[in-house]
C-alpha cells in the first residue's frame, strides 16, 4: 500500500508499505529497523518477536522515546509479557500491532510531535 506524504518536512514518515517492506519518505527497506521522527537504526538485530528482550531496544535509551510501536509483521504476535512489565518499569509505553497498523499509527503520532519509536519485524 503506498501512503500519501504530508507536509512534515524533515520528519522520517512511512510512504508505502507491503509483504516484506515498508518504505521511508520513498526509500524501501527490506529488513528489521527502528525508525524515529529524525533519525533511523538500520538492522535491527532482531530474530522475533518470541526472542525479544529489554536489550533489543537499548539503542533507543539516548533517544528517550515515550511511546514504541512494535511492528510484527503480517500477523499480530504479542512478545513476552515480561517485556512488556519491564518497559513500563522504564517508563516506556509498548504498543504491539501489525506492521501496517503500526506505519499509520507512528505517522499520526510522529506529526503530532510527539516522541515515538516504530521498531519494526519486516
Amino acid at each position: 500500500m503506498k501512503l500519501h506524504l504530508s507536509e512534515h518536512e524533515g520528519l522520517n514518515i512511512f510512504s508505502g508499505y507491503g509483504e516484506g517492506y515498508v518504505a521511508i519518505n520513498l526509500v524501501r527497506y527490506e529488513h528489521n529497523l527502528i525508525v524515529l521522527p529524525d533519525h533511523i537504526i538500520e538492522n535491527w538485530q532482531v530474530e522475533g518477536v518470541a526472542q525479544l528482550k529489554v536489550a533489543h531496544f537499548e539503542c533507543l535509551r539516548s533517544f528517550e522515546p515515550e511511546i514504541i510501536l512494535l511492528g510484527t509483521g503480517t500477523a499480530l504476535r504479542f512478545p513476552d509479557p515480561q517485556l512488556m512489565k519491564a518497559m513500563i518499569k522504564l517508563g516506556i509505553g509498548l504498543e504491539v500491532m501489525d506492521t501496517q497498523a503500526t506505519c499509520r499509527t507512528y505517522n499520526i503520532l510522529s506529526a503530532e510531535g510527539r516522541r515515538v519509536a516504530a521498531a519494526l519485524i519486516i
